[in-house]
């Protein structure tokens, strides 16, 4: 067997074993997908080294793919099922979609940089991933595109200091949805749910998930912090 194989796989094991299980990562289907799904194979080659580093890891156009462990833990809390549609904020690398896709039965992911977009168009194309749909917009922003259509999971993939209150409105009833929240230094990611089928602004239950730090996404909405 090829040697660059076994070092592969001894790095992605270590990386489920030390990193990711210890952040109480301990859905069977999260951690078996871990181990089918290419991480590397997302990562621009010059950073490939680094692709089971418990950090972030540098993309194009100053953007950054989220810390192992961060993208493990908000999969798991999306608890996603067979029939659901999804709905990503900030592609990336394509990795995370291609997660929830082997997980949900399609997901709508939006990446505002064009050079991004083409490039996780590449790595979901070369991992024959096709139930994802990539748009190039600001997907923080309403959009007509998606704007009536329901979904039952969401994630937001980088930091924004609030939540937009049009995402939120976009859960099915049952509908979760995962982002990190805050200002450096203080950022915290949550668990959004809309319970049943109570109206939004009446059946959401919020919760914390755990600390973290990461970048604002561009054009995340800001908190007005002036005082009258």
């Amino acid at each position: 067997m090829n040697p660059d194989f076994l070092n592969i796989e001894n790095a992605r094991s270590k990386m489920i074993e030390q990193q990711i299980r210890p952040w109480n990562v301990l859905d069977p289907n999260v951690l078996d997908l871990l181990t089918r799904v290419q991480r590397e194979a997302f990562i621009p080659k010059s950073h490939r080294h680094l692709a089971f580093v418990d950090m972030e890891v540098p993309l194009p156009e100053h953007q950054v793919m989220l810390a192992p462990k961060v993208e493990a833990r908000l999969l798991q809390e999306l608890n996603l099922t067979p029939t659901d549609k999804a709905l990503e904020i900030g592609t990336g690398s394509g990795f995370m979609a291609a997660l929830i896709a082997r997980l949900a039965a399609s997901v709508l992911t939006v990446e505002k940089a064009p050079a991004l977009a083409e490039f996780a168009q590449t790595n979901l194309n070369n991992a024959n991933i096709t139930n994802v749909e990539i748009v190039q917009a600001n997907g923080l922003i309403e959009n007509p595109r998606w704007a009536h259509v329901g979904f039952d999971a969401i994630a937001i993939s980088g930091a924004v200091e609030k939540i937009p209150d049009h995402l939120i409105g976009l859960l099915n009833p049952g509908g979760r949805l995962v982002a990190i929240t805050g200002q450096a230094p203080v950022m915290q990611a949550v668990l959004i749910e809309r319970v049943g089928d109570a109206p939004v602004n009446q059946g959401v239950r919020s919760t914390v998930l755990f600390e973290t730090l990461t970048r604002l996404l561009d054009d995340a909405p800001k908190i007005s912090h002036f005082k009258f």
